[in-house]
């Protein structure tokens, strides 16, 4: 099985998944999104699989994210947002080739294995 871990090394949550993959003898191929950044492709796919929409992958915590949601952004404007601040989408998120899941709380990783 192929499972994508979109990572933050820095968030204790996006670790705890890591390690959760790894417990269940998961290595995931584990992209550090802040490095590498987003492209509309992905986050499309994303949006879709996680059955969230692109608002739904939104970081409420971050302040551009919040305001764009306050703001009733469109599509079109949260892929701009997003792809230019890499840091407003949730983490971690996981992806298989089941589906796709939003790590909060962490456990939730183990719904798509």
């Amino acid at each position: 099985m192929s499972v994508i871990l979109y990572h933050n090394p820095k968030c204790s949550t996006s670790r705890n998944a890591l390690a959760l993959l790894r417990e269940q003898g998961v290595e995931p191929t584990v992209v550090e999104y802040l490095k590498t950044g987003w492209d509309r492709e992905t986050l499309e796919r994303l949006a879709s699989r996680t059955g969230l929409g692109l608002s739904g992958l939104l970081r409420r915590k971050e302040a551009d994210a919040k305001a764009l949601l306050d703001a009733g952004a469109d599509d079109e404007a949260i892929l701009a947002a997003a792809i230019a601040q890499p840091i407003l989408i949730e983490r971690p998120i996981v992806e298989t080739d089941k589906s796709a899941v939003i790590g909060r709380p962490v456990e939730r990783v183990l719904e798509v294995l």
